[in-house]
């Protein structure tokens, strides 16, 4: 069974920005997808970021593009979102989720485990 738990989210005035971190508790599948999901009150889950942990290639949603980077690190299983110059439209709950294989699908009905999420506010 793989447990994911997120961290770093938070309240921060337009312009911030923030870190997330997704730890893994197990071994990185080296063909999985690692992906980044937010939901707002009253919409829908949209993928923000998605990273193929066997090559490094990333995806984004083109809201975020430029402002947001995914990336990992092996050693110590983890998955970081970095988010900058956020926005009050960047409010949302966020999570991690993976696949066991390589394809980072934008549908969040494809990924096969999940965090619990965290919080993250924009606002002045």
């Amino acid at each position: 069974q793989v447990h994911m738990v997120e961290s770093g989210g938070g309240s921060v005035q337009p312009g911030g920005s923030l870190r997330l971190s997704c730890a893994v508790s197990a071994f990185f599948y080296p063909w999985s997808c690692m992906a980044w999901f937010r939901q707002a009150p009253g919409k829908e889950r949209e993928r923000v970021a998605g990273l193929r942990i066997s090559d490094d290639s990333t995806v984004y949603a083109d809201s975020v593009k430029g402002r947001f980077t995914t990336s990992q690190d092996n050693a110590k299983n983890t998955v970081y979102l970095q988010m900058n110059s956020l926005k009050p439209e960047d409010t949302a709950m966020y999570y991690c989720a993976a696949r066991t294989d390589g394809v980072c699908y934008t549908s969040d009905s494809q990924y096969n485990y999940w965090g619990q999420g965290t919080q993250v506010t924009v606002s002045s």
